[in-house]
């Protein structure tokens, strides 16, 4: 009897779509089949609640598949997946990168396996995950070099659904990327969860900086390297350097700023303040003018006042942000900022949304300055791509996928920058 192909949904970040890519190579593996995976996400009561719903319309829509739950979510509440009538197998987030696990839930060991394989996350000391070569589009890939989290910011249940710190070496990142580079991607992304503590765990403690260096300096045939979300107060002088000096870094930096008021920043238990931020994208810009910046902000964190709030939403002028993601603030049970004095629901939603407008308008002023500039503009589809400051850019014409193409920019429509394709004499 054929069997059908199992069933992915993801939820959440970038490293859980980074890791449901590396699931299916494994259940492939382990000959899983008639089978639905959820990669939950447990960064808000939000995404908890939206991977519960997906849970039951998958039952609805595949009645007679086996539904496994994992990720993050499944991680932190492991008895609430678990208890719901629609789930049959509930795994942990380390369990899920083991090919055992996935050989375990073979048809033909159906009633033999536990319903619940979670285990201690915080035991957890491996450095090197699963390995996928070409996760991303056909243009872009990403390379997960860490994961997990050594801080406790109080708003924040994440490190007890990754654990703490742990990073891949430098040797097997390098060689990775030569492969993916070998496949003709001509981007690659470094992702992790708290990116800027790579390498804490490893011998000598090498520094982010350092890793950034060393790919760009043994894999010299990489046209474009990005890094993902970093908190700024950890940047390391190597990385800072590689910013002035590596031109195959993209400018483009993710903050995770998410206050921009010092007493918020301080009950959120924060490593910076406002005029940390303000300096570090200061020095920045100074060593690379053509820098943008995005960040993360939550709206409504527990305390905030309106004033408090102006501070976060002034912040957007002052550093010049451009990419902002906006978080209205919603309590994580377990999670000191959960028992903290709420602000209330209506005021949360309005400042999420004067922020996403101030975004809006940040966006606007960052394309505006593009139009009539020459950008390298590296093909996602045949009709858009992006540039080196992550504008997606719009083309009239079918263009290479995979390739960086030369383009004149010649307008804006909306939040994306229109273009043609430059010719040469």
């Amino acid at each position: 009897m054929d069997r059908r192909a199992p069933v992915f949904s993801n939820h959440g970040c970038r490293l859980n779509a980074y890791e449901t890519e590396a699931m299916r190579d494994l259940a492939a593996r382990a000959g899983l089949s008639d089978a639905v995976i959820i990669n939950t996400c447990a960064v808000t009561a939000e995404a908890v609640r939206k991977a519960r719903q997906d849970i039951r319309r998958l039952r609805r829509e595949n009645p007679n598949a086996r539904l496994i739950v994992t990720g993050c979510a499944a991680q932190t509440e492991p008895e609430r997946f678990a208890a719901m009538g629609e789930v049959d197998y509930v795994i942990g987030n380390v369990e899920k990168m083991q090919p055992s696990t996935w050989a375990r839930l073979a048809p033909d060991l159906v009633g033999e396996t536990e319903p619940v394989m979670v285990d201690d996350i915080m035991s957890v000391t491996e450095t090197a995950g699963h390995l996928i070569d070409g996760f991303g589009t056909r243009a872009r890939a990403y390379v997960q070099v860490q994961n997990g989290c050594d801080h406790r910011c109080t708003f924040c249940i994440i490190p007890f659904g990754r654990g703490n710190s742990r990073s891949v070496p430098a040797g097997v990142v390098v060689e990775q990327i030569r492969r993916l580079v070998a496949r003709g991607y001509n981007e690659v992304v470094l992702t992790g969860v708290d990116l800027t503590s790579w390498g804490a765990d490893l011998p000598a403690a090498p520094r982010l900086g350092d890793l950034v260096r060393r790919i760009l300096t043994l894999v010299p045939e990489l046209p474009r390297l990005r890094i993902s979300s970093i908190d700024s107060i950890e940047v390391d002088d190597a990385l800072m350097q590689a910013i002035a000096e590596e031109p195959r870094l993209m400018p483009h930096l993710h903050l995770s700023l998410q206050a921009g008021d010092d007493l918020i920043l301080k009950r959120m238990k924060r490593r910076h303040l406002s005029g940390d931020a303000i300096a570090f994208c200061q020095e920045v810009r100074r060593l690379r003018p053509e820098m943008t910046f995005g960040a993360d902000i939550i709206a409504g964190f527990p305390t905030e006042t309106e004033a408090m709030f102006e501070n976060s939403l002034r912040l957007v002028d002052t550093c010049d942000l451009t990419w902002l993601h906006v978080f209205p603030y919603s309590p994580r049970p377990g999670t000191p900022a959960a028992r903290m004095p709420q602000v209330a629901g209506p005021a949360i939603r309005e400042r999420a949304a004067r922020l996403r407008a101030a975004g809006e308008r940040a966006v606007a002023r960052h394309l505006a300055a593009q139009v009539g500039t020459l950008q390298p503009v590296l093909m996602e589809s045949p009709r858009r791509g992006r540039t080196p400051q992550f504008a997606e850019v719009d083309f009239g014409t079918d263009q290479p996928v995979g390739r960086i193409i030369p383009a004149r920019i010649t307008g804006q429509n909306g939040q994306r920058l229109q273009a043609d394709p430059e010719r040469t004499p």
